[in-house]
């Protein structure tokens, strides 16, 4: 198992009683592989929950309205910066990221390929044994901590993750098999998380369409080459 480093601790400054509900989560321990394949086949792509495997522990969470409200708006703030900058991107959602040899599992609240977007670009199956992972994985954790979830990650060998956490916004990447704080983005360099964070925060009092246009221009005057 890919431990988890004690330096690598998720920015917060609430305690965790003054979080609010945002996802709920269940926790089951000595779960088969072949239960949880059995769960995936039985339950089907048309359900709410998202799923993370690994070391016979399963995770299942359902998000809630703030949960996803956060997640819809930080993909279309990534949206954005792909279209300023002229950088091809293909979103791939809660793709099922599963290998089984090595019985890990995992569903992102949001994933997406951009150094490796023209290898899967004509694909309508995406396999990890045979593809490249996701290049940014987005996880919207408001309630919980996603400590679990970053062993997984780790062993598909997703290079960079994002994890929002309703106040702050880290940027870790992959680094001898651990996950370490950075201070710009892999995918999208230059950018700073606090600036993710000021949009995000501002949309509450601007709204979605004139926060994204705000961004859009922050975008082109700050990252754009000339």
């Amino acid at each position: 198992m890919i431990a988890i480093p004690k330096s690598l601790e998720i920015t917060t400054t609430h305690t965790e009683q003054s979080r609010p509900i945002a996802e709920q989560r269940i926790w089951l321990e000595n779960i088969s592989w072949q239960t949880f394949e059995r769960l995936l086949e039985d339950i089907g792509d048309r359900r709410s929950t998202l799923f993370h495997y690994i070391n016979g522990n399963l995770e299942i969470m359902s998000p809630m309205a703030l949960h996803e409200r956060s997640n819809r708006f930080i993909d279309d703030l990534i949206r954005v910066l792909s279209d300023e900058l002229e950088i091809d991107l293909c979103k791939c959602g809660s793709l099922l990221m599963r290998i089984p040899e090595l019985k890990i599992g995992a569903e992102p609240d949001s994933c997406y390929y951009i150094q490796n977007e023209p290898k899967i670009r004509n694909q309508n199956v995406i396999t990890m044994e045979q593809d490249p992972p996701p290049d940014l994985v987005l996880e919207v954790d408001i309630t919980n901590p996603s400590d679990r979830r970053l062993p997984i990650y780790a062993q598909l060998q997703v290079p960079e993750i994002w994890i929002y956490n309703g106040y702050s916004l880290d940027f870790l990447g992959l680094e001898n098999g651990e996950y370490r704080k950075i201070e710009h983005s892999l995918s999208f360099p230059n950018l700073p998380a606090a600036t993710v964070v000021e949009f995000v925060q501002k949309r509450f009092e601007l709204g979605d369409r004139q926060t994204l246009k705000e961004f859009r221009q922050w975008v082109s005057d700050n990252l754009k080459k000339s």
